[in-house]
């Protein structure tokens, strides 16, 4: 950044300059009139220091990144007639933000104390600056709902499994204890189905680890056809799922695994019929929520029926 004379001495005009529109122009221009006139390079920072100071583009572009946005791409284009750094001077702090010529430009350096003298002598410059920080909260008040907009998404996203599209062990992990808070609270039964593919080292092996995906998708797909649009599908890790069925006692639990067993013997998993068809069973293990349980309880309950439905001879329920 290196000294280009004064704004006086320029060859730019305060009409230009949108903090000084409708104002009385000779008189601005006469009190501005030692303010430096600074060149930056393309790709040079305005080095600011520790001292607030007002810039106003003259020509060029200014990049203007603050902290809080650096690697999210939140970049502001300062173009001529703009300026960056009013906040700054208003709160007596030094300029935050990361300001970079994105092309060889000319600022127009005002020091606080000329910027707070203007504004007493001149209720215009109060106004257009006024104007200015509304628009700049506007601005701010969107991308903050543009972010938390798009945080959400991703972290809806990081709920759910890539693979099957149905929700996995992290919102499992988060929501189950809520589940289980929200049934003992109200008194109502909450039941949790959990299944595993049998076999399934052995498919694996047998035809392949892409069909082995291909038998998971189907078999998530089977389970989430199957659950009332209250359940829940998670994928609980490997080939293991699991169903979440609120207000479900026991007994309407043991049918909705019926048909969940059923529905995973008639999965396909070859669309392509000139491929041998292989057969996908799986093994349920139901438990009910009972008086003092948490979702610990819950989950090793479902676990243990898993297992007695696995020494059984798979391809079953047990509860």
């Amino acid at each position: 950044m290196h000294a280009n004379g004064t704004f006086g001495a320029s060859r730019y005009h305060v009409a230009d300059l949108e903090l000084f529109r409708g104002i009385d122009t000779p008189a601005v221009a006469a009190e501005l009139a030692g303010c430096a006139v600074v060149r930056v390079a393309r790709g040079e920072a305005v080095e600011d220091g520790l001292r607030a100071r007002l810039y106003i583009v003259l020509s060029g572009e200014l990049g203007v990144e603050a902290p809080a946005t650096m690697g999210e791409g939140g970049v502001e284009h300062v173009l001529p007639g703009e300026s960056v750094g009013e906040q700054s001077v208003l709160d007596d702090a030094a300029n935050l933000a990361a300001m970079v010529a994105l092309e060889d430009s000319e600022l127009l350096v005002i020091e606080p104390e000329l910027v707070w003298q203007l504004i007493e002598r001149h209720h215009g410059v109060a106004r257009n600056l006024l104007r200015l920080l509304s628009f700049r909260i506007r601005a701010a008040n969107a991308l903050l709902r543009r972010r938390q907009k798009l945080g959400e998404f991703y972290r809806q996203m990081s709920f759910n499994d890539a693979l099957t599209g149905l929700y996995n062990r992290a919102w499992l992990n988060d929501m189950l204890p809520k589940l289980v808070a929200r049934a003992s609270q109200d008194g109502a039964p909450l039941s949790l189905v959990m299944i595993d593919l049998d076999h399934f080292k052995r498919f694996n092996d047998t035809h392949g680890h892409i069909a082995g995906d291909g038998a998971l998708v189907a078999a998530a797909g089977a389970i989430r056809a199957a659950l009332r649009p209250t359940d829940f599908a998670v994928r609980y890790g490997g080939e293991e799922l699991a169903a979440i069925l609120p207000d479900t006692p026991r007994e309407l639990a043991i049918m909705v695994a019926e048909r969940l067993c059923a529905r995973m013997r008639d999965a396909v998993v070859f669309g392509d019929m000139r491929q041998p068809l292989p057969h996908i069973t799986g093994s349920f293990g139901v438990a009910t929520l009972a008086a003092g349980q948490d979702e610990r309880a819950l989950v090793e309950a479902a676990d243990a029926a898993l297992y007695r439905a696995k020494e059984a001879g798979r391809d079953r329920i047990a509860v």
